[in-house]
């Protein structure tokens, strides 16, 4: 099937197929059983994948805001080695993930802020946010980030994880005006205000992001794995 002008499947958590001017890219995949070091401890799904990754059609590149084991899948990341060749556009520092676990280097490409590649017909530029990095015992040795993806015609904005900043505003100008905007609203706390988003603040985000535009915004970072104190009701 020929990838939509502008279209959008979320597979849970914050795993997202893009579709944006005749190309995909698959953000943030996470297909695992568990988001921890351990295949025995740590938060499980709390529902199935809803297709398996087999059935997702080829993607152009794999984005990845950052480390956590949320958003960094050793499992998915095999699997997607293993079924295309699409490279995987990373913040500073995660490459190193990759090639531990086999990934060669010419599928990996990593980007400070505001740096950008061009992937078949679309700029993929890494973008600000506010969050933090690490896996196992060691934080902050890699970047985290957020995700412009620009075609001919539209223009997304993949949020990752992050809490709100003031930064959206600057992106909205200097990136947008956004078609549809991707921002997390679950796991959040009142002691992480800092790191994760409310989904009051995720609108706020949104209407920084787009502006007077009319775009979309498609909530992500909730319902599949529980990672916060809040209620799911």
């Amino acid at each position: 099937m020929t990838p939509a002008p502008l279209a959008l499947t979320w597979y849970g958590h914050s795993s997202v197929l893009l579709e944006v001017d005749g190309h995909r890219v698959l953000a943030d995949p996470v297909w695992g059983e568990r988001v921890s070091p351990s295949p025995t401890i740590g938060p499980r799904r709390l529902h199935p994948a809803p297709v398996p990754l087999s059935a997702l059609p080829p993607v152009d590149a794999v984005v990845l805001s950052h480390d956590h084991y949320d958003h960094l899948d050793l499992p998915t990341v095999r699997a997607l080695l293993r079924a295309g060749d699409a490279p995987f556009v990373v913040p500073l520092g995660l490459g190193n993930h990759l090639r531990r676990w086999g990934v060669p280097d010419a599928r990996v490409v990593e980007l400070d802020w505001d740096e950008s590649v061009q992937v078949g017909g679309l700029t993929l530029t890494c973008t600000e946010a506010r969050h933090f990095s690490g896996r196992g015992l060691r934080r902050n040795t890699t970047l985290w980030s957020s995700w412009v993806v620009t075609g001919p015609a539209h223009r997304a904005f993949f949020g990752g994880d992050t809490g709100y900043t003031p930064a959206f505003a600057d992106l909205g100008h200097a990136y947008g005006p956004f078609d549809l905007t991707v921002l997390p609203i679950g796991a959040y706390s009142e002691r992480w205000p800092l790191i994760h988003m409310n989904p009051e603040e995720a609108v706020q985000a949104h209407r920084d992001l787009a502006g007077d535009h009319p775009a979309l915004l498609m909530p992500i970072h909730w319902a599949t794995f529980n990672l916060g104190f809040h209620p799911w009701v």
